[in-house]
């Protein structure tokens, strides 16, 4: 699948995922076969234990409203427990990348949601995170897949051309977001 076949099904995705939560059922995910994330997802969050594997789409595209749900709290803050919307672009993106690896390994997941008190504190500790970080809008994972190089999870995410990615290989994570397409 080309770049730009890959980046128009995505684009495709996002907006049949928006006219799904506006109409539920009215609309489903296409992607190219070669290209459609598997749907399934099996996460570890590093900062609560928690684990998931679930489908959260199914092979037609719709969506599993109580998989959603369970994938908002494993991705919720870790320092406060407060949940938001995890963007399904970010999720659909994640399943792609791992869909293109031909991993089924456990995705773990460092960073999901963050709240606004939590990044406000990690700001103040000095740490390098955005003042107004896509994490604070449920757009941005930080993921690491035991059994695979962060350079090849960093450089088949850039490969997919669909959103953010930022490489932390001293922090051991690569940063996915539904944002526009960028490296760092």
């Amino acid at each position: 699948m080309s770049l730009l076949s890959s980046r128009r099904s995505f684009l495709k995705a996002s907006l049949l995922t928006t006219l799904a939560l506006l109409q539920p059922g009215m609309a489903r995910a296409s992607f190219s076969p070669a290209g459609q994330p598997s749907g399934r997802l099996n996460l570890y969050n590093t900062h609560t234990g928690e684990k998931i594997n679930t489908s959260y789409r199914d092979p037609d595209g719709q969506y599993n409203a109580q998989a959603i749900k369970e994938l908002n709290w494993l991705l919720r803050c870790h320092n406060t427990n407060e949940q938001h919307p995890i963007d399904l672009q970010t999720l659909d993106f994640l399943a792609l990348v791992t869909t293109q690896l031909g991993n089924a390994n456990e995705i773990h997941i460092i960073s999901g949601y963050r709240s606004p008190r939590y990044n406000d504190h990690l700001l103040s500790l000095g740490h390098k995170v955005a003042k107004n970080s896509l994490h604070l809008t449920g757009r941005a994972l930080d993921i690491r897949i035991p059994g695979t190089a962060l350079s090849t999870l960093q450089r088949t995410a850039l490969s997919l051309r669909l959103g953010g990615v930022g490489y932390y290989p001293g922090e051991d994570f690569v940063h996915l977001d539904s944002g526009a397409f960028r490296a760092w």
